[in-house]
């Protein structure tokens, strides 16, 4: 009892374990800190203490006073008296004030501030996950705190037949996402350079492996320096929009009840046919066509690639409220995927009940119902990857911190079969169609067979149900290749204000941006095979570049391209581009001479 009383204890921080993409390239890490604590029965002059420390913590005097002036053992100077850098704790030491300890702490840092800042979270100052993935996997990587255990006698003093002990911290484990710091980089350029272009209320990106649900990457703006976090509003703190966020698809959601369609053998997209005439009539409501007058007799390939709503009234019609209602909840809207990751909606749909003709009718094409990023990825994976759907997840392992002992490890995980392999065959070429003759043309990039769908969704106002009046959501999906898929990329523009409002003028030259880097670095060749792009009067065309090595200096010629000539020399000894790529008309190709 008598050691009881007399045992008194410094707690000691165990640091975090670090966190690490899939290529243990740190996205947060530790450092080393100091905190300030005070002994009250060992300070003789107490205003003295808080006059001197509180102008070098610039604390105010009798605050700090009014803190150690108390009746306890010891007091933990919170706010400035935490992370204390080195250059103040030296100041400190100097003083070499009775009865003040600094002690070993430390700080969470972030070493790309902004970056993933949405999905990473931030941590407190007592090293507590605060949002965020450092919330979500907190009992990883908190570790276990130590203590200074000492014994004092009555008057502060301390006993010194009693030995002091240390019980010594234990630090978090450490783990690693399936995020790529360099697919991140790019995602994030893209997202940065959009967002200071057309100044959208909020825009969000993904790039998921469609075969196995692992997350490339994932981010949102606006977002904030998790470095820095309390100089930002707290809303942001929990803003990771591709999980929580619910918005209307528009036609990026075509491609469901398209799948579904195909595999219910309702349709054949090559051979069926369907007249638009601009406008059909559902349940007393007039749904139009985006195209006025329509866009006449359409096979149901050309139906999905030219995006008209009046072909997909006819599509749920074929289907019925029973297959078109399974196979929506089938693809997984309307619940939770399970991603792991904090504050996941689950989107809304309709009920059974209350499914009728018109519901029927414009779900089908995406409208009164709402969705989550993170939902149409997994579910548009299951499209190309031969119709399993995976369960998205973004931790890759958990390791010791010391030595990068892997001591649990991801594995992708099927949710369930929703179409079969061969409807997944039919949908990746009726997706390729449609990025290279049809609304997604915008994202066509020549060799690498992309596929996916855009969309234009009008926003609702949550208070009276109505649509506002010239207010969307921009929005295009895409993969590639479509022979072979390996990455989807996903991008959603809310309220664009200086922009043409369509997803594939504004939003597919992003997604083109995004995988024409992305697919070089995963390592994907260019292939032959694909569908050539169709241009209209708007588009930029490609031509073959020509073979001008061996030609002199006034051989070069082209009424396509133009040309810079570097070195000396009247004979071209190499060229960029090389001969046979596609490139832009009126593009610069580089002649080297020698």
């Amino acid at each position: 009892m008598a050691s009881d009383m007399w045992q008194r204890s410094f707690p000691l921080l165990a640091p975090r374990g670090y966190i690490y993409d899939t290529n243990m390239i740190t996205l947060a890490s530790n450092i080393p800190t100091f905190s300030l604590a005070f002994m009250p029965y060992q300070i003789k002059d107490k205003y003295e203490v808080a006059s001197r420390v509180g102008e070098i913590l610039g604390v105010d005097r009798d605050e700090l006073y009014n803190k150690i002036n108390k009746n306890i053992s010891i007091v933990r100077l919170n706010g400035a008296g935490r992370n204390i850098n080195d250059d103040i704790a030296r100041r400190i030491s100097l003083l070499n004030l009775e009865g003040v300890y600094l002690l070993q702490d430390s700080k969470r840092y972030y070493p790309y501030d902004n970056m993933l800042s949405n999905v990473l979270g931030f941590s407190g100052v007592d090293n507590q996950g605060l949002a965020g993935i450092e919330a979500y996997y907190d009992n990883y990587l908190k570790g276990t705190n130590g203590s200074l255990n000492y014994y004092m006698d009555a008057k502060g003093g301390l006993f010194s037949n009693l030995e002091s002990n240390i019980v010594s911290p234990v630090s978090g484990l450490s783990i690693s996402l399936t995020v790529d710091f360099n697919i991140q980089s790019i995602l994030e350029r893209e997202l940065n350079n959009a967002y200071v272009k057309y100044n959208p209320s909020s825009i969000m990106g993904m790039v998921m492996n469609p075969n196995t649900g692992e997350i490339l990457a994932m981010s949102n703006y606006p977002n904030y320096n998790p470095n820095n976090y309390k100089e930002y509003d707290s809303y942001l703190y929990n803003f990771n929009l591709p999980v929580w966020k619910s918005y209307e698809p528009g036609s990026t959601f075509k491609v469901f009840s398209f799948a579904a369609a195909l595999n219910e053998k309702k349709i054949n997209m090559y051979k069926d046919t369907y007249y638009d005439t601009g406008s059909v009539k559902v349940g007393g409501a007039t749904i139009k066509s985006w195209k006025k007058g329509g866009h006449g007799l359409q096979t149901y390939l050309e139906v999905l690639q030219n995006s008209s709503n009046p072909g997909f009234v006819s599509i749920a019609r074929k289907l019925g409220k029973d297959n078109l209602f399974n196979y929506i909840t089938n693809f997984g809207f309307g619940s939770k995927t399970g991603v792991d990751m904090y504050g996941e909606t689950s989107g809304i749909m309709f009920k059974y009940e209350s499914y009728n003709e018109l519901e029927q009718a414009t779900s089908a094409f995406g409208q009164g119902i709402s969705v989550s990023m993170i939902q149409m990825m997994a579910a548009y994976s299951s499209l190309i990857n031969g119709g399993n759907l995976m369960k998205p997840y973004i931790l890759k392992d958990v390791r010791t911190t010391n030595t990068n002992d892997i001591v649990y490890e991801n594995k992708p995980v099927l949710v369930r079969k929703v179409i079969s392999k061969e409807t997944s065959d039919l949908m990746r070429d009726a997706l390729e169609h449609v990025a290279s003759l049809g609304s997604g043309r915008t994202a066509y990039i020549d060799g690498y067979r992309v596929g996916g769908k855009t969309g234009t969704a009008q926003i609702v106002n949550p208070e009276t149900g109505a649509y506002y009046d010239r207010e969307y959501n921009l929005s295009m999906i895409a993969s590639a290749p479509m022979d072979d898929p390996s990455v989807v990329a996903y991008v959603v523009m809310e309220r664009p204000h200086s922009a043409i409002q369509y997803g594939g003028t504004i939003v597919g030259p992003i997604i083109k941006n995004i995988l024409e880097d992305v697919l070089p670095y995963m390592g994907v060749s260019k292939r032959s095979g694909g569908i050539d792009k169709s241009y209209t009067w708007m588009d930029t065309k490609t031509y073959i570049v020509d073979n001008y090595i061996g030609k002199s200096k006034k051989e070069v010629k082209s009424q396509y391209f133009k040309f810079e000539f570097v070195g000396v020399g009247d004979k071209v000894i190499d060229q960029l581009p090389k001969m046979g790529e596609k490139i832009e008309e009126g593009s610069t190709i580089v002649i080297m001479l020698g």
